[in-house]
């Protein structure tokens, strides 16, 4: 992911100037590289490497997403809309 597409999932989830670490914010960030790599699964499917990674990913987002869940209700359907993610 380049630096420009990062920096404009950023400002799209932050709370504030300085938000880079919130909860949405790294669940985007996640799914965007998500995203990417199952893109790169489809040229290449014997890559058992990345695809290990590709679930260390989805294992995190997941429980960001359950803590978001836990404590922010709102934020949580916030960005499960946004996202596009079916949960």
């Amino acid at each position: 992911m380049d630096r420009e597409k990062k920096q404009a999932i950023i400002t799209a989830f932050s709370r504030q100037d300085n938000d880079h670490g919130s909860a949405p914010v790294q669940v985007a960030l996640l799914t965007a590289r998500i995203n990417e790599l199952t893109e790169h699964f489809r040229q290449h499917p014997q890559d058992q490497h990345s695809r290990r990674g590709l679930l260390k990913m989805v294992g995190r987002r997941r429980r960001l997403l359950s803590y978001l869940r836990r404590r922010h209700l709102d934020q949580y359907r916030q960005v499960i809309q946004e996202l596009g993610l079916r949960r």
